[in-house]
């Protein structure tokens, strides 16, 4: 066990000291890093930094013994393929700084600009003005390119390539191996005047090289995701460290035909399988990474239970070994594949945003891994018991626990049965128009799986996938029209905003009904087919009476929520036909139902 003061450790080295430790692999840039944007620009500004004897900021270090997958070349200079080491310091943050410095004095390559030479150099002859001197940096700190000359074609360069040649112009690598040799040559050109400005310079690059600390962050004996959470309140100009990132990292295993051992890279499985998703259900192929490994994490779980993975927690998606995921991978893709497809086409629910409880995506897949005869019927009752049950029975592990136990059970056996379903009317009225709670999601989930008509072409569902790689996309409408409500004051604010105030309808059906008065829109679709277009979205048809009849009731939208919330409850007793049902309502009255 370390100290408070051993696990998260300050600590600081000289640009040299730190640059000859990377090259010799004591420490290592893992993978997930993100790409390193060098500009000349930003190097200048770096060194003027370093010059002035300015901060940079921590480089954060983690301490390890965990092995990662790590680059094997920083700026073009190639590291060993093979390293390993009884603890391996891995930069999460500061690698940015690290390829500039290290490119800066040992050359290399930059990624899109191959021909460009990184090397820096200093001219000795631009003097610091003053402390607040924001502009010398761009021509003291020099690249190649700015000095050559081309045997005098580039005008521009001809004075610094004479200095070059004069040597007052000095690679900065030169500085720290020859020293001495450019400290004589610049004393022979200034005729030994110890105090003029080009020794003056020279002494300050050379006490800036010898004695500018580097600042650390060292993270030792930390958990994967603590050190998480520690890099994404340090980090503030780049994405969180991600679990993803490190468990690709730690599984990648590199190809090596002669011991026929072939590669793995978790993150070019994850992608090349969305690829295929996205080729039969696009919508579900933007799932993100983090769940989709949670879901992967539950079918290791299943399948080695001795793999030490006891829940989805970044601490043990961490345990993942890649022997355990490419046992599963084959079966696990099927799996992930039948769940999408479940939602996407037996559902009809178009999009994860509608999915009420994200754990669903890993129960579901549970329940299809390795399940050659999956219980449709019993998957559809499952899915909107807890969708819909007026208590939240999903919502954290121990629930996700219980519930794979409960559907790997009937998949073992095809024995199931549900407890009571509670549901609560005045829950339904006074779900509002929003994505982010169970119900409000779940209620659209309802809609959207009835399989809603669009008004000006009964013959199409509005939902469909076309629909959404169309300009005419679907949009959520207000049946009463808010603004309509407010200026006829027939209903308050609350019931305008009720999900049973709500209906799927196209972009331009829904452009062109604006803030139009029901009994007036209505009558723009009403044919012999629409009463069947308005049970699809299920919508009272009592509504289109009213058009007809072109009277509207005092408290016309309060009967209408009424009627279709009876309209929902009725929808999901065929649901889940056979489950004991109980109807209540915390605003009016209680009604038990036995089915």
């Amino acid at each position: 066990m370390f100290t408070s003061t051993e696990r998260i450790k300050p600590d600081a080295q000289s640009i040299p000291l730190y640059l000859e430790s990377l090259l010799s692999h004591k420490y290592q840039i893992p993978t997930f890093q993100r790409d390193v944007v060098w500009e000349k620009e930003n190097v200048k500004k770096l060194w003027d930094s370093i010059y002035k004897f300015y901060p940079l900021g921590s480089i954060l270090i983690w301490k390890t013994n965990t092995k990662l997958e790590s680059h094997r070349e920083i700026g073009g200079i190639k590291f060993a393929d093979n390293f390993y080491s009884n603890e391996y310091q891995y930069i999460l943050d500061g690698q940015q700084r690290t390829t500039s410095l290290l490119t800066s004095i040992y050359g290399g390559k930059i990624a899109n600009n191959e021909n460009f030479d990184p090397t820096l150099y200093i001219d000795l002859t631009i003097e610091l003005t003053d402390a607040t001197d924001d502009t010398s940096y761009a021509k003291r700190f020099l690249f190649w390119d700015e000095i050559d000359d081309r045997d005098g074609q580039l005008k521009a360069n001809i004075g610094k390539k004479q200095r070059y040649q004069d040597k007052l112009i000095v690679s900065l690598i030169d500085i720290i191996k020859n020293r001495g040799e450019i400290e004589r040559n610049i004393y022979v050109r200034v005729n030994g005047e110890f105090d003029h400005p080009y020794m003056q310079q020279f002494r300050r690059i050379r006490e800036v090289l010898a004695n500018y600390k580097i600042s650390f962050i060292e993270l030792r004996g930390i958990e994967v995701a603590e050190v998480c959470q520690i890099f994404e309140r340090i980090n503030q100009a780049g994405k969180p460290l991600d679990i993803f990132d490190i468990v690709v990292a730690k599984t990648f295993r590199s190809e090596n035909k002669t011991n026929n051992i072939s590669g793995f890279y978790l993150r070019e499985l994850f992608d090349k399988f969305k690829k295929t998703i996205y080729s039969t259900s696009s919508q579900y192929a933007s799932i993100d990474n983090w769940t989709l490994l949670q879901m992967l994490a539950v079918v290791v779980k299943s399948e080695f239970p001795e793999a030490g993975i006891q829940n989805i927690t970044d601490m043990y998606l961490n345990k993942l070994k890649t022997d355990h995921i490419e046992a599963v991978w084959s079966d696990f893709k099927i799996a992930v594949a039948k769940t999408f497809d479940f939602f996407d086409n037996i559902l009809h629910i178009k999009g994860g945003r509608l999915i009420p409880y994200r754990y669903f995506y890993l129960t579901i897949t549970a329940y299809f891994y390795r399940n050659h005869k999956p219980d449709y019927s019993f998957l559809d009752k499952y899915f909107w018991y807890y969708s819909f049950h007026n208590a939240d029975l999903l919502t954290n592990t121990t629930h996700l626990w219980e519930h794979i136990y409960f559907v790997n059970q009937q998949k073992a056996n095809s024995i199931y049965s549900f407890n009571q379903f509670d549901i609560d009317n005045n829950s339904l009225r006074k779900s509002f128009y929003s994505y982010r709670g169970r119900l409000s999601r779940a209620i659209l989930s309802l809609y959207a799986n009835h399989k809603p008509q669009d008004w000006a072409k009964p013959h199409r569902d509005i939902l469909s996938d076309v629909y959404y790689l169309l300009t005419d996309k679907p949009n959520l409408h207000h049946i009463f029209p808010v603004n309509f409500i407010k200026q006829s004051g027939i209903a308050s604010q609350i019931e305008s905003d009720s999900l049973m105030n709500i209906a799927y309808l196209s972009q331009i059906t829904n452009l062109k009904i604006s803030d139009k008065n029901p009994l007036h829109y209505l009558k723009e679709y009403d044919d012999p087919g629409l009463e069947a277009v308005l049970r699809s979205h299920l919508i009272p048809t009592i509504i289109l009476e009213w058009s007809r009849d072109n009277a509207l009731p005092e408290n016309a939208l309060t009967i209408f929520i009424e009627e279709r919330v009876n309209l929902l409850v009725e929808a999901l007793k065929l649901k889940l036909d056979g489950i004991e049902f109980n109807v209540f309502d915390m605003g009016n009255r209680i009604e038990n139902i036995h089915l």
